[in-house]
């Protein structure tokens, strides 16, 4: 396909058929992706690849909690997991919530699942002192990521980058064997879409640009930064 085409059309993909995903394309998926860029190019990154019924069952376990306060949270009207403001959702609101399937059904129904790790022993995060979350030794993994969903897209398969799991992540290192050195950055189903948008719904440049909204204003700066929120 032509890069802009599969920019333009790879969605998160959370209905698959029931193809399998075959070990050969799998392969193709990751030999491409590895190209992704990383901090001193120290490739930090490892995936755990997972096919086996019960480990995914295990893995959908460990989604649950995080699940139940995001919904809470959402039915409280409050931004879930938010590093911002307080919740003021209880306990007794968290455990009363209802799963969707919509946030276990992939890990069951994907044609194989890989969890995404990376090796905190090569990862410069430069935001950690900072009085907030630390989002920057993301820049190692999660171009990898990316490339991988680019890749299925390319291929005819598509995934969803999902995190509920990793709220549990000292289990998940339990489960799958990984190194406490390690991080979780996320539980990436991939299998044959059910169905395969061909145009996606985004922002206008314009609209997610800093500067100025104006599109004619717009076109004439040689530097656009997005705020990617």
């Amino acid at each position: 396909m032509e890069l802009y085409e599969v920019m333009r059309t790879t969605s998160a993909v959370r209905h698959f058929t029931n193809d399998p995903l075959p070990d050969e394309i799998l392969y193709t998926i990751l030999d491409n992706a590895r190209f992704a860029p990383s901090g001193g190019n120290r490739q930090g990154t490892r995936i755990v690849i997972i096919r086996d019924p019960d480990t995914r069952q295990a893995l959908v376990e460990l989604t649950i909690p995080a699940t139940k306060k995001y919904v809470a949270q959402r039915q409280a009207g409050e931004n879930p997991w938010n590093t911002i403001y307080p919740s003021r959702v209880s306990d007794d609101e968290i455990a009363a919530a209802e799963v969707p399937e919509s946030f276990t059904a992939p890990l069951l129904q994907a044609g194989v699942v890989l969890v995404v790790c990376v090796d905190l022993r090569v990862v410069a995060a430069l935001d950690k002192e900072l009085d907030r979350v630390a989002i920057v030794g993301g820049a190692s993994v999660y171009p990898l990521v990316w490339n991988i969903l680019l890749a299925a897209r390319n291929e005819g398969f598509g995934g969803t980058i999902t995190t509920m799991a990793v709220a549990e992540e000292p289990r998940i290192c339990q489960l799958l064997g990984i190194p406490e050195t390690y991080a979780v950055a996320c539980v990436l189903p991939l299998g044959k879409p059910v169905h395969q948008p061909r145009r996606l719904s985004r922002l206008d440049v314009a609209e997610s640009s800093t500067g100025t909204a104006d599109r004619s204003l717009l076109a004439e700066h040689s530097l656009v930064v997005i705020i990617c929120c």
